[in-house]
């Protein structure tokens, strides 16, 4: 009994598979341009994890390309400190050798031999 209207009661069938209700039929499309947007932002999300990869990769042949440099600095660093070493505690025997020699040439001109 389709479309029977009693007047407390209506037997109208609302779920007809022609046409569904413009709320449903609403609600869908904003599911769908919702989906829609979260495909299209992991789409984006994969291409920006591809282009940190590809950088990665190539930062990891920069490092292995410095390291064998940033060994030999390291060397010369600890060469040349070694050095200043030794230069410096040859400056210091030579500045108290000096400092003594002139002592000694002032007692000398002073008399206190």
């Amino acid at each position: 009994m389709r479309g029977y209207r009693h007047s407390n009661f209506s037997c109208v069938d609302r779920t007809s598979p022609r046409r569904p209700p413009r709320r449903q039929v609403r609600s869908e499309d904003k599911a769908a341009a919702s989906r829609a947007g979260v495909h299209t932002r992991m789409d984006q999300l994969f291409d920006r994890v591809g282009d940190v990869e590809a950088s990665v990769t190539s930062i990891g042949a920069d490092v292995a390309e410095m390291e064998p440099v940033t060994d030999d600095v390291k060397r010369w660093k600890l060469m040349g400190i070694g050095a200043l070493g030794v230069t410096g505690i040859a400056a210091m025997a030579l500045g108290v050798s000096f400092a003594e020699a002139i002592r000694r040439i002032v007692l000398v001109i002073i008399g206190k031999v």
